[in-house]
């Protein structure tokens, strides 16, 4: 494990006696555990053992079946079971700290994880049949505002909760809501050869990825988690800023991907009179 030092060994030694930190400070930061205990809680999440790659696969083989059939407490089943937090977590904790090998580490396996799953559904996906105009399976190939807001705000949940030493477990939730789905709706619409949809869940994807690790650094600097490079952290974050900025920008001009508008479905009649009725 790589040596971090924590706040206090890091001001410079020439400045004489520390400054204490401000109220606010202590009131952000009293309930965090140390940084070289948030390595130990997230060390056995990055690796890729067979334990990790099965709960994937099977949670979102759970989650599509889910979606496919419209049954949203099967959804959330599979988003309990999604291993996904550790290497996420884990991105946006080597960002704050400026760790590159932490951070190869923890996107390695969240692609591995990421591909496994999409692998997975997309058989899937041939060998059921998937209806796009389910409300489940339909709300991932769209980006609105407030999934957004969802993965902004549960990403800084799960975020203080990791701080103060809840069990990945059981945090793991609040960030598997912004993942699960959408991969495991790129797998099925890939898989029945609904590529264009299944762009769009990706895209839905990139996106929740892209507020999740800008809502984790903010949460991480504000509990004063130090930087060994204030630079390097400083750049790397915005750059998923803007990122972010050009996302946001998509989603509010309706160009994500073709148009945010109805879905239509070869063969379907209804949508076929609807795709006549609006030619653009």
């Amino acid at each position: 494990m790589p040596e971090i030092p924590e706040l206090e060994v890091i001001v410079p030694s020439g400045s004489g006696e520390q400054k204490p930190p401000s109220r606010l400070e202590v009131f952000f930061t009293r309930d965090r555990i140390s940084t070289h205990e948030l390595y130990d809680d997230i060390e056995a999440s990055l690796e890729l053992r067979p334990n990790y790659l099965l709960t994937v696969i099977l949670s979102a083989l759970i989650a599509a079946l889910g979606m496919h059939s419209g049954q949203t407490a099967v959804v959330i089943g599979a988003m309990i079971i999604a291993p996904l937090l550790g290497p996420t977590m884990a991105m946006a904790m080597a960002v704050t700290l400026g760790d590159f090998a932490l951070s190869r580490r923890a996107m390695s396996t969240l692609v591995v994880g990421i591909f496994a799953a999409l692998l997975f559904t997309f058989l899937l996906g041939m060998f059921i049949d998937v209806d796009p105009l389910v409300s489940e399976l339909r709300n991932r190939t769209i980006v609105h505002p407030a999934d957004i807001a969802l993965a902004l705000a549960c990403s800084a949940a799960g975020v203080l909760a990791f701080s103060q030493g809840t069990s990945l477990s059981l945090v793991g939730v609040t960030i598997a809501v912004a993942l699960a789905p959408p991969i495991a709706a790129a797998g099925l619409f890939f898989g029945s050869g609904e590529e264009m949809l299944g762009l769009r869940a990706l895209f839905l994807l990139a996106t929740n990825l892209v507020c999740i690790n800008v809502a984790s650094i903010v949460t991480f600097l504000v509990q004063r988690l130090p930087p060994r490079n204030w630079r390097i952290t400083s750049g790397i974050f915005l750059i998923w800023l803007l990122i972010l900025f050009l996302f946001v920008g998509l989603v509010g001009g309706r160009i994500v991907i073709g148009s945010s508008g109805p879905i239509y479905v070869a063969g379907d009649p209804s949508s076929d009179q609807q795709a006549a009725s609006n030619p653009d």
